[in-house]
């Protein structure tokens, strides 16, 4: 089993600023992506970020120079730094984590349980 819990979420004015986490613990022998989501109250989720086990970054157009996804693959933990928030940035972020089991590399994919973000003055 795979767990993942974000962290970092809360209440920021717009133009403010917030850093998410995702810590990745269990049977893990590898974390192939990290990939972040969001989904606001009445709307698909939606892709905001990912990142590959290269470093090869991915953003939603809506983010792009706002949002930064980075990883510490030692702690087999991604992040996702936000500037510039806005209230259109309101949603639950969630974040996804494939990759191998240890033991059997068995290929999974895991979801954490998601961290709620309001940008409002």
């Amino acid at each position: 089993q795979v767990q993942l819990v974000e962290s970092g979420g809360g209440l920021v004015q717009p133009g403010g600023s917030l850093r998410l986490s995702c810590a990745a613990s269990g049977s893990i022998f590898s974390i192939i992506d990290m990939t972040w989501y969001r989904q606001a109250p009445g709307k698909q989720r939606e892709l905001v970020a990912a990142i590959t086990s290269g470093g090869v970054t991915n953003y939603a157009d809506s983010v792009k120079g706002r949002f930064t996804i980075s990883r510490d693959n030692a702690k087999n933990t991604g992040y996702l730094l936000m500037n510039s928030l806005n209230p259109e940035d309101t949603a639950v972020y969630y974040c996804n984590a494939d990759g191998r089991f240890l033991g059997d590399s068995r290929m999974f994919s895991y979801w954490g349980q998601g961290t709620q973000v309001t940008v409002s003055s």
